[in-house]
């Protein structure tokens, strides 16, 4: 009895030393695959379907966690790179977002226009710095029948990009044009003279031109107050008199009226 007894003691004994063995190196195992697998990191999926060519909104989009060791650089794991972003491709629940099928959301305003890029050369010309959404016009240098004039192209372009230089120096513009001319400006590049581009100037509007500037102070208000006063009590007497010149025309036609009727009488009788 002892003996079978210290027998069951001693199989117990190695059962447990061997479930801790085999814990252990399951454990080891583990971290083994998580130090080769790396942490945790969150990329961009779609969240809903999205349609290519459309602005994505932070409604379009979700995050799902992936191991570091498959992650990569096509992955986006920062929403900033996501703004003003549109998919060249349509996207489904669960889609993971990369790089490669994201593209600058468009700055034409118009579905018929396209982006046309003029960058300075020995043929294009800028005469003063320009930013997004300035006017310009364009003059160009080219040979009509075997003379060389000078006239303007374009007139009242819209500038829909710049680009600049490391110093901020204008290296060239992308302007917005309707696709009929596109042609056009592309052949104005390959075979003009030059191109000089002109900032647009900006219009008045002429009701504007004399409207009076608004009181910036109290004694500006006041004074600007007195004067509506006046000039409505000025308003109202000439009303009057206007009046009072109508009612006097009035009766003076009407006593012609009477003296032109008896003279009438006397001459019957």
């Amino acid at each position: 009895m002892l003996e079978s007894k210290r027998r069951a003691i001693i199989f117990f004994i190695i059962a447990i030393l061997l479930a801790a063995t085999a814990g252990f190196l399951v454990f080891k195992k583990v971290q083994s695959l998580n130090a080769e697998l790396g942490t945790m990191v969150r990329i961009y999926v779609a969240a809903k379907d999205v349609t290519s060519r459309v602005i994505i909104t932070q409604d379009d989009v979700a995050t799902e966690e992936i191991p570091m060791k498959y992650l990569k650089d096509d992955h986006i794991t920062d929403v900033e790179f996501l703004m003003n972003k549109v998919s060249v491709v349509p996207l489904s629940p669960g889609d993971i977002i990369t790089k490669s099928m994201l593209k600058e959301a468009t700055a034409v305003t118009e579905e018929d226009n396209r982006l046309v890029a003029l960058m300075k050369s020995d043929k294009v010309f800028f005469d003063e710095d320009l930013s997004a959404l300035d006017r310009v016009d364009l003059f160009v240098s080219h040979d009509l029948d075997g003379e060389i004039v000078t006239e303007m192209f374009m007139e009242d372009v819209k500038v829909a990009r710049v680009s600049k230089n490391s110093d901020g120096g204008l290296t060239g513009v992308q302007i917005e044009i309707p696709i009929e001319v596109v042609s056009e400006v592309i052949h104005m590049q390959n075979y003009a003279h030059n191109i000089r581009v002109i900032r647009a100037n900006v219009g008045i509007n002429s009701e504007n031109i004399n409207s009076p500037i608004e009181p910036t102070n109290d004694e500006d208000i006041e004074q600007k107050e007195d004067t509506q006063v006046e000039n409505e009590q000025v308003i109202q007497e000439k009303q009057q008199e206007k009046t009072e010149k109508e009612e006097q025309t009035e009766q003076k036609d009407k006593a012609d009226s009477t003296e032109e009727k008896s003279e009438s009488t006397d001459d019957k009788e």
